[in-house]
Order: C-alpha cells, then sequence, then structure tokens
C-alpha cells in the first residue's frame, strides 16, 4: 500500500471524527423539539432520501442480488440500531461534551474484540498510546464527576453505545471482504429508515398526533439539525467511516473515535456554552496523544519489492 492509501484512510477517520463531535451538540438541540425516536426517524429518512436520490441518478452503484446478506443484517442490528437508540437517549440524559467522552472508550472495546474475533495484534506501542488516549477519557469523566453533578444512568446508557460501535467496527471489517463502503452504508441507512419511522409513527399514532408527524421541520434549530445528522453524520460520515474500517485494522482506525471527545468538548463550549475546565485541557491533550502514537507506530514501512 502506497503513502496516499496509507493517508486516505487517516484522512477520512479525521472527518469522521469532526462531523461526529459536533453530531451531539445537533442532537442535544434538537431532542429540546423532538422525541428521541421522532429525531432519528426524521434523520433517516434524510439520509434514505439522499441516497435514493443518488443511486436514481446512477451517481452511485448498489447490487445485492445473489449476495449474503445474513451478515448486513447483523451489522446492521448493532449500528445503527441499538447503537443509535442507546446514543440518542444517552445524549438526551447527559450533555454534549459527557456523550463525547463516553463514546470515546470505543478504541477499547473495538481493540478488544480486534484480537479476539479478527486476530489482530496491537504492538506494545500501540496499546500504550491507545490506553494513553483512553486514560484522557477516564481523567476528564473523574474530574468531571468530582466538580459537577452528573447522570450516571445516562452514562451507562452510553456505555451501550460504545459497546454497540465496537462490535459494528469489527463486523463492518468483515463485511467489507463482501460488500463496498457504500453498499455497507446504504444498507444501514435503509434499515434506519424502517427502524426508527416504524417506532416514530407507531408513537405518533397511539397519541394520535400522526398528521403533526413532519410539523416540527418547521422549526429551523430541528430543521437544520435533521440535515446535518441526517447528510453528514449519517451518509458522509459513514461513507468515510466504512471506508477506512475497509483499509485498517480495528484496533487503529477505532482510536480516531476519541478525537470526537475533543471536538465535542469545543463544540459544546462553543455552541451549546457548556462549561469548560482545565482538566478538559489535560485530557484533551493525552487524547490526542494517543491517536497520534496508535497511528504513528501502525504504519509499516513500504516493501518496495512488493509495493504493499
Amino acid at each position: 500500500m502506497d503513502r496516499k492509501n496509507e493517508l486516505l484512510p487517516i484522512l477520512a477517520g479525521l472527518l469522521v471524527a469532526f462531523i461526529f463531535g459536533f453530531s451531539f451538540t445537533f442532537t442535544k438541540g434538537a431532542l429540546e423539539i423532538l422525541d428521541p425516536f421522532h429525531l432519528l426517524g426524521l434523520r433517516f429518512l434524510f439520509a434514505s432520501v439522499l441516497l435514493w436520490s443518488l443511486l436514481l441518478l446512477k451517481v452511485i452503484k448498489i447490487n445485492f442480488s445473489g449476495r449474503r446478506m445474513k451478515p448486513l443484517f447483523f451489522l446492521a442490528l448493532f449500528q445503527p440500531v441499538l447503537y443509535f437508540i442507546c446514543e440518542v437517549t444517552g445524549v438526551d440524559m447527559t450533555s454534549a461534551s459527557e456523550s463525547g467522552m463516553m463514546i470515546s472508550l470505543i478504541p477499547v472495546v473495538a481493540a478488544i474484540l480486534g484480537v479476539i474475533f479478527l486476530k489482530e495484534k496491537p504492538s506494545t506501542k500501540q496499546w500504550i498510546f491507545i490506553f494513553l488516549s483512553v486514560a484522557g477519557v477516564i481523567f476528564i469523566t473523574v474530574m468531571r464527576e468530582s466538580e459537577v453533578e452528573g447522570n450516571f444512568i445516562g452514562m451507562l446508557v452510553l456505555l451501550g453505545a460504545v459497546f454497540s460501535a465496537g462490535a459494528f467496527n469489527i463486523l463492518s471489517r468483515k463485511s467489507s471482504l463482501y460488500f463496498n463502503a457504500i453498499e455497507i452504508t446504504f444498507f444501514m441507512m435503509m434499515v434506519g429508515l424502517v427502524v426508527f419511522n416504524g417506532i416514530a409513527v407507531t408513537e405518533h399514532v397511539l397519541r394520535g398526533e400522526l398528521t403533526s408527524y413532519f410539523t416540527p421541520l418547521f422549526n429551523p434549530v430541528a430543521f437544520f439539525a435533521v440535515v446535518y445528522l441526517g447528510i453528514l453524520s449519517s451518509v458522509v460520515a459513514f461513507f468515510m467511516l466504512n471506508f477506512m474500517l475497509s483499509k485498517i485494522e480495528a484496533t487503529k482506525s477505532a482510536v480516531f473515535g476519541n478525537l470526537v471527545t475533543v471536538v465535542s468538548i469545543i463544540a459544546g463550549i462553543l455552541v451549546l456554552g457548556e462549561p469548560f475546565y482545565w482538566f478538559h485541557v489535560v485530557g484533551a491533550i493525552l487524547i490526542l496523544l494517543g491517536v497520534w502514537g496508535t497511528n504513528y507506530y501502525g504504519i509499516k514501512p513500504r516493501n518496495p519489492e512488493t509495493n504493499s
């Protein structure tokens, strides 16, 4: 693999971290107006409309004919279904920055699952930097709990999202052997469309409010949040994520999740006015060092004879 192909997955990971980091802020704002499953339903509706438009315009190509679909259904169970149920509920119970902190524990779960199921063996230096990054998350969380009242139940719910995302990282890497990043992303969005709109529509029917299903979109805050979450977070970010997972090891790629913590803290402070503490700086430095080290020591020198 040449230098360009080594850098592209890393650039994709940085883009994913930036988009996902701000997604907590948009989710937090939208939840002031929309119920959790209603937000998810509209989010995946927007994502699906975009993907179907691209498909009809022949910008992307999808072909599932005659292919074994079971791995994709299993993948979709963890992401988007279980992950987003836990994430949106957890975000609703905590702050945007706290959500980002918990989500960046994903590398630990992904690394362990990668060793167990993919037989990947991170180097000793990679393990050190992985846990250095996680130490930054733990430091921020512990210090915040000691100075600011937190929501323990919300943190546990977010932990469910962490385990779901860790499983997704492994399953996506396995699925990439049979499907490309566009096909995986497309399938995920269609499952999210059916599941979350099914739940949200049922809730509206039971309350006798079905005719007002799209009314919240007339609110600018809700509309822009759904557009951001549906197009950037769901389509663009997941395409980049699936591309990244198809190119590099789960233990190496998952550490980009720690960058989400840094972005979510910055977004929470600048957009939502969440408090900023000295331990955010210390924790962010540890996280960034961990991300850098894991990738630096994971890059293997190119073999000029094999060009791989």
